[in-house]
Formats: structure tokens, C-alpha cells, sequence
């Protein structure tokens, strides 16, 4: 048998990265046409089906998940090998995550690892657009706030996160506290994930009738909270800030614990980084310890009612 076609495996890699052909085949300056025959040509080839098509975009079947494990890393090394002032430098390190969480988790915290490892740069790209590893290679890993798994991506859970209603302390002077049984009378900020659905199904309740007002955007949801717009379903790793500076308040000890969780996650290229091995290491070294806190301060919060 003739060796596979090495255009092929590319096309296929793209295809599982972004779970779209038209924009797998952009990437590769291809039309959609080409990256479908080169697709099938494989499945062909290897007389298995490596894709679901759907309405959507298409999904990797088992056998193409088993393909993508196999292949990914291996071109990802020839691309990174190739490339113009491609060898890594162990104390550099850059790292992709989103802003809301660079500013109110990580970025208080990182002097500490400077401290420790002062040979280390450390270079921080804050964007909420999602980063394909496969395609730029400067990047050695990413903090992401999901369901735990990204194709071609080793995860590393950090914490848990939670939710719980929190408003400005000036909104409660002027509306008095809620309880439970009338938190949906109160001006509530909603959000484009829907959360207080969730809150009032786990917690007891019927959400309300409307929001004043919705934002699609967490770090901003927490910002008109601030503000005494109405009271945000926060979320602890952001609201933690405002709540240190007496800016949000808890309003109840009830939490739900969100679907998503914190990790870290690097491609296999990156996985002998030293610099990623030292951050890796004091990162869930930090974690721990911020999990530790949130429990302490959760029972503390018990033993005061």
C-alpha cells in the first residue's frame, strides 16, 4: 500500500481542530470541495469512517478520535520543527488565557512565581477567542474555564468553580437583603448561559419574569453588579476580587457548583518545557491553596449564623 498522503492527514487534523470543513479548509487555502475528497479519499484508505457529518459541522467518530491521538502531536512537531527560529527557550513561557480570569486569579498571584523562579519570562495573551495550538506555535499553553477535554490537548484540572447570587453593597442598603423565597422579586442581571435557570432548579424556585438587563459577558456581568445595577450569579474565581474589596457581598451560603472547571492545557510539543513543568508545578500548588481558603471561608461562614 502507497503511503498516506501526508495533504491528507493535514486536512484531517484541521478538519477534528475546528469540527468544520469550510473553516478547516480556509485555514489550508482550500475549497471545501478539495478538503472533502481528500477526507474521504482517507476514510477510504483506512475503510473506516474518521467523521460524523451534522448539521453543524462534523464530529470525530471513535476510530477518528483514535487517528487524531495517533497523528496530531507527530505533525504538530514537524510544523514546529520547520519553522524559523523554532527551538524552544526553556525560560521563556507563553501562556493564553481569558482576561476575566487573567486579572482576578492569576495575575494577583504571579509575582509569587516570579519570585521563586526569577529566570523565567513569563508573556500573557488575554483573548475570549478560543487559541488552536496546531497553528500558533509560539504558544506553549492556555488556562481555559470547560468541560475538561480539547482535541489534541493535555488538561490538567485546577478547581472547581461555583456560583452564588451577589449583589453591591449599596444595593442592599436601598432593597434590604433577600432570602431565597424573595430573591426573583429583585432585580436580577441575567446572562447569556442562562444560569439563574439552573440556580432556581437546584436551590428551590421560579426564576423571574424578566431581567433588567443581560450581558453575554461575565466580567462585565460582575461589573454592573458593582455597580448596584442588580444582583449577578457570581462566579468565585472572579467575584473574589470585588468581594475582598468590599465591593460585592455573598448573599447567601448556598453555591451550586458550575458545569465547567479550570485547567490547564498544553499541546504535546509542550509537555517537556521545563518552564511549563516549573508553572505547572506551583499552579496546582496555588490552586490548592485557593481551594483550601474557599472551604475555610465557607465554614466560617457557617459558624457565624
Amino acid at each position: 500500500m502507497s503511503r498516506a498522503p501526508l495533504h491528507a492527514l493535514q486536512g484531517f487534523v484541521a478538519a477534528a481542530r475546528t469540527a468544520n470543513l469550510s473553516r478547516a479548509a480556509e485555514s489550508m487555502h482550500l475549497t471545501v470541495s478539495a478538503l472533502s475528497h481528500q477526507i474521504r479519499g482517507l476514510e477510504t484508505r483506512m475503510g473506516q469512517r474518521l467523521f460524523v457529518r451534522g448539521a453543524r459541522g462534523v464530529s470525530l467518530t471513535d476510530e477518528g478520535r483514535a487517528l487524531f491521538d495517533r497523528i496530531a502531536p507527530h505533525l504538530d512537531a514537524i510544523e514546529q520543527a520547520v519553522r524559523p527560529g523554532s527551538t524552544p527557550r526553556h525560560d521563556m513561557l507563553a501562556l493564553t488565557m481569558l482576561p476575566s480570569f487573567a486579572s482576578s486569579w492569576l495575575v494577583p498571584r504571579l509575582p509569587n512565581f516570579l519570585a521563586r523562579h526569577p529566570q523565567m519570562q513569563v508573556s500573557l495573551q488575554s483573548s475570549s477567542t478560543v487559541v488552536d495550538f496546531a497553528r500558533d506555535l509560539q504558544l506553549d499553553a492556555g488556562l481555559r474555564f470547560g468541560p475538561g477535554h480539547w482535541p489534541g490537548l493535555q488538561a490538567v484540572h485546577l478547581f472547581d468553580d461555583w456560583l452564588t447570587p451577589t449583589a453591591s453593597p449599596a444595593l442592599i442598603a436601598r432593597l434590604g437583603r433577600p432570602t431565597l423565597q424573595t430573591l426573583r422579586t429583585y432585580p436580577l442581571l441575567g446572562d447569556s448561559g442562562n444560569r439563574w435557570g439552573g440556580w432556581f432548579a437546584t436551590i428551590g424556585g421560579d426564576p423571574p419574569d424578566r431581567y433588567v438587563a443581560n450581558f453575554d459577558d461575565s466580567e462585565t456581568l460582575h461589573r454592573a453588579a458593582v455597580e448596584g445595577l442588580g444582583i449577578a450569579l457570581g462566579r468565585g474565581t472572579l467575584m473574589q476580587p470585588f468581594v475582598d474589596a468590599g465591593l460585592l457581598v455573598p448573599l447567601f451560603d448556598e453555591r451550586q457548583v458550575s458545569d465547567f472547571a479550570h485547567y490547564l492545557v498544553y499541546p504535546a510539543r509542550s509537555a517537556d518545557h521545563t518552564g511549563l513543568t516549573l508553572f505547572r508545578e506551583w499552579l496546582l500548588e496555588q490552586a490548592r491553596e485557593y481551594v483550601e481558603a474557599v472551604a475555610s471561608e465557607q465554614r466560617s461562614m457557617r459558624g457565624q449564623e
